[in-house]
């Protein structure tokens, strides 16, 4: 596993003093013409670096973020906390009951890829906003930690830890084959997801294909409707597929234009991951509910310490329901409002921002209520009046164990790949003095 790349304590960045170098530095260490030839070295694609030429300016943010030592152990602690919880019996009874029936199917042993726990950091305070489980990003900050221009001698060169991170990922579904206990060796890796060329992400797809390739694994990118199942055997065309990397956001494989693949994962034909029961154990946004009351983790037998870092540490969350819907109004300014099984921030509201129409909407659906935690801040310059972005840390987390960390800057109210300046920025870790 890797994480951000240390500071040494008493190291100045490019003439800054170390803390609060989120509001005191603003060099530029986005090489971008760096990030465009190291994307043309593995793309080799025209019309993908077109892609990357339109979206640069909005996918990756030429500045970094900085958070300190506690800030990234107490994240893992929290990450920690969350993992013994969803162990409990109880805990997987309750969010399980409740599931689509395809998440109570017994996944083979795989425990899902990518998982993706969201925070928002400051210098007083910390929260989980969320988690995924097919949190997108990975392979492209990669590259961008490869793009990074030393502008002090003491900031250090990420192309290690990025190299460290590709032999991660390909040992990590190495991983789920094997604890899937499955017979002979992994050969082929399907990566799926409905249109594939048109997802926004689709060049990562690309450079998980090259990385699985460059490993000695067959792989392919695949619409779920060029699959078919016979005899046991998943294939696109006369590929046979052993292990699907599952990009859909269909997590329940409930679409009929999913129903080959769904049907695999049921016959054990494929290793699915992440998998729909992974879906429900952790990304369900009513899980948050059960992770920050404090009579729910008692009843489920959660140990004080541990009940002390979920309640501190993941935002007081409850359904929204008849019973309090005219409360949570009267509270909504204090408060963010997300469809329980909602993803990539759709149709998620801050309360102050809310309409009448919008709110009759969500007492109509399957919403959460969260209390707000404030974004980070990261001003671009010196300048008086010059633009601050908000910033969320993800970390991409497998079996329990972080393997990277990564800002993303934005404006608005939720995170975005939309504003100017924004994107996915590297993190750096600051190691006490």
């Amino acid at each position: 596993m890797t994480s951000p790349p240390p500071l040494p304590p008493s190291a100045s960045y490019a003439g800054c003093t170390v803390e609060p170098l989120d509001g005191d530095c603003f060099c530029i260490t986005l090489d971008a013409s760096a990030l465009r030839d190291e994307m043309q070295s593995q793309l080799r694609d025209p019309d993908l670096m077109t892609w990357l030429d339109e979206r640069l300016p909005t996918l990756f943010s030429a500045r970094p973020v900085f958070i300190t030592h506690a800030q990234q152990e107490r994240m893992v602690e929290i990450i920690r906390a969350v993992t013994s919880v969803v162990a409990l019996p109880g805990f997987r009874e309750a969010v399980l009951a409740r599931s689509p029936a395809i998440a109570r199917h017994a996944p083979g042993g795989a425990l899902s890829v990518f998982f993706g726990y969201d925070f928002h950091v400051t210098a007083e305070t910390l929260g989980l906003i969320e988690i995924n489980t097919n949190a997108g990003g990975a392979m492209l900050n990669t590259v961008l930690a490869r793009a990074q221009h030393r502008c002090c001698p003491s900031l250090p060169d990420p192309a290690p830890a990025a190299a460290a991170m590709e032999a991660a990922i390909v040992a990590m579904f190495r991983n789920e084959w094997r604890v899937s206990n499955r017979t002979g060796p992994l050969r082929c890796i399907a990566i799926v997801d409905e249109a594939p060329a048109r997802q926004y992400l689709y060049p990562e797809f690309v450079l998980f294909q090259r990385l699985f390739r460059q490993h000695g694994l067959q792989a392919v990118i695949a619409d779920p409707s060029e699959l078919t199942l016979h005899r046991g055997v998943l294939r696109q065309g006369d590929t046979a597929i052993d292990l699907v990397y599952n990009r859909l956001t269909d997590f329940s494989l409930e679409t009929p234009g999913n129903g080959v693949l769904r049907e695999a994962y049921l016959q054990h034909a494929v290793v699915l991951t992440p998998h729909p029961q992974a879906h429900a154990l952790y990304a369900d946004k009513r899980n948050l509910a059960l992770l920050s009351d404090e009579s729910t983790l008692q009843a489920l037998g959660v140990p004080a310490a541990t009940r002390d870092i979920l309640l501190s540490g993941v935002p007081r969350t409850e359904l929204v329901t008849p019973a309090n819907a005219e409360r949570l109004w009267r509270e909504r300014g204090g408060l963010f409002f997300k469809p329980a099984t909602g993803f990539g921030s759709r149709a998620a509201y801050r309360g102050d921002k809310l309409t009448r129409r919008t709110w009759d909407d969500i007492r109509a659906g399957d919403y959460v209520a969260q209390a707000i935690v404030t974004p980070g801040q990261r001003p671009l310059s010196r300048q008086t009046g010059s633009q601050t972005l908000k910033f969320d840390i993800r970390n991409y987390v497998y079996d329990g164990g972080v393997q990277w960390s990564a800002a993303r800057l934005y404006q608005g109210q939720t995170t975005n790949f939309r504003t100017p300046g924004g994107g996915f920025a590297p993190v750096y870790l600051r190691i006490p003095s």
